[in-house]
């Protein structure tokens, strides 16, 4: 009779616990998409962070890692979807991965997962990225079929950002590649190579005469050559 009674006690605990885990489910499936609606991001992430914990799935992960990289905290992107390159990541997870290593200051993690967001979807922002990373890590020969490939690729509406003034400004992303050459160009020879790279920077002027950095990097190489 005892263990009569105790099997219906489980049963009976087993579907209340099953009902309330549905009920809880319902509420914070509303929540997220209440937060959503609201363009509230931090109550989003709490809401599908209940959601994963009730029901994981690694959809969800990908989408709160993303979450989270909107708000720039990389850190607990990172940490919510690792940073190990899989082959089974979705494109969300890729990008994730790829930017927030970028942000937290890994360039050659970052690489790979540009890497991978390249052999998937070819375009020259992504190339300007694994360009930009492999120069500043010094992987020259690397970095070049990067520049080449976004020279000829690269589009008129396409623009890249940069930051050393105080109001940041955009150029096209053309002349960045440029620029960027310019930087290989010299860095691969810098006896030798001066005038070659300023005739790149020259380039990038012509295509955006307002781009200050490549104004800066020309005015430097020019003051390297010896005075005649």
């Amino acid at each position: 009779m005892k263990k009569i009674l105790l099997l219906a006690l489980l049963v009976g605990s087993t579907s209340v616990f099953s009902q309330s885990n549905t009920e809880l489910l319902k509420h914070f499936e509303a929540y997220y998409k209440e937060m959503k609606l609201r363009g509230d991001v931090q109550g989003a992430i709490n809401g599908l962070s209940h959601l994963d914990i009730l029901q994981p799935s690694q959809a969800k992960k990908d989408t709160l890692a993303y979450l989270y990289l909107s708000e720039g905290r990389n850190v607990q992107a990172l940490n919510t979807i690792g940073i190990e390159k899989n082959a089974s990541d979705s494109d969300i997870a890729v990008e994730v991965k790829a930017l927030a290593l970028k942000a937290v200051g890994q360039p050659k993690r970052a690489v790979e997962h540009f890497e991978v967001m390249f052999s998937r979807n070819p375009n020259a922002l992504i190339a300007y990225e694994l360009a930009d990373l492999k120069t500043q890590i010094s992987d020259l020969v690397g970095a070049k079929p990067h520049i080449e490939y976004g020279i000829a690729n690269a589009k008129d509406d396409q623009k890249r950002s940069f930051y050393e003034m105080q109001t940041p400004y955009q150029v096209p992303v053309k002349a960045a590649f440029l620029y960027l050459k310019a930087l290989v160009t010299f860095n691969e020879d810098q006896a030798n190579n001066v005038d070659a790279a300023v005739a790149l920077l020259e380039q990038a002027l012509q295509i955006e005469p307002n781009f200050n950095m490549a104004s800066i990097s020309k005015d430097a190489l020019i003051a390297k050559k010896p005075k005649e």
